[in-house]
């Protein structure tokens, strides 16, 4: 049984809208696996230990910190910059408040500047690994554990970098199950 003119249409319209479909569903997963891989975009890596060589060569690390608009929170590093040898665990630390009356939960994204020295900036532990839940009025300092891969000064690029740029976005998100249930007025309780 052959198609008529309007089946093939409609055959080959839902193919296109099928492929892209799937291509749009893959998108994310490969960016993100492509950033990795590459450091594209300022992604950095992460380790279970600091590095096992160290260089007799320093680079400047600063240190950024911003929030989503209507994040009530405000967020700033402890530190600005820091000079690091290449190789040597380095240790920062961000400080968050919450100034309003209720727990108010985050979670922060992060980019490395210049974008050729992301995949040589390595985290061994960092507060944006978990969303961070402050209490009304809570002060948290949060730390994050780095180290610059040595590697670095192989790369044909990223070899001349003088400074990195670790920067930090907090937004707001829901909260847990477990702390909004705890903060959830109590209905019928009349003590």
């Amino acid at each position: 049984m052959a198609m008529t003119g309007k089946q093939k249409s409609l055959a080959a319209t839902v193919g296109v809208v099928l492929l892209f479909g799937s291509l749009a569903w893959a998108a994310v997963p490969f960016y993100d696996w492509f950033c990795r891989v590459t450091g594209f975009g300022g992604v950095t890596n992460t380790a279970e230990a600091g590095s096992d060589v160290i260089l007799d060569k320093t680079i400047k690390i600063r240190f950024d910190a911003s929030l989503e608009r209507g994040m009530p929170w405000t967020f700033k590093p402890a530190v600005r910059e820091m000079e690091i040898k290449i190789g040597e665990t380095g240790l920062a630390f961000y400080e968050a408040h919450n100034p309003t009356d209720r727990p108010i939960a985050g979670t922060a994204s992060y980019n490395v500047a210049p974008y050729s020295a992301g995949n040589y900036f390595t985290k061994i532990d960092c507060f944006c690994f978990e969303m961070q839940v402050l209490q009304p009025g809570e002060t948290v300092m949060m730390p994050v554990t780095f180290f610059v891969d040595p590697e670095i000064v192989n790369d044909r690029e990223a070899k001349y970098t003088g400074h990195i740029t670790l920067g930090y976005t907090f937004y707001e998100t829901d909260l847990p199950e477990e702390t909004a249930a705890v903060d959830a007025p109590r209905t019928g309780d009349d003590s």
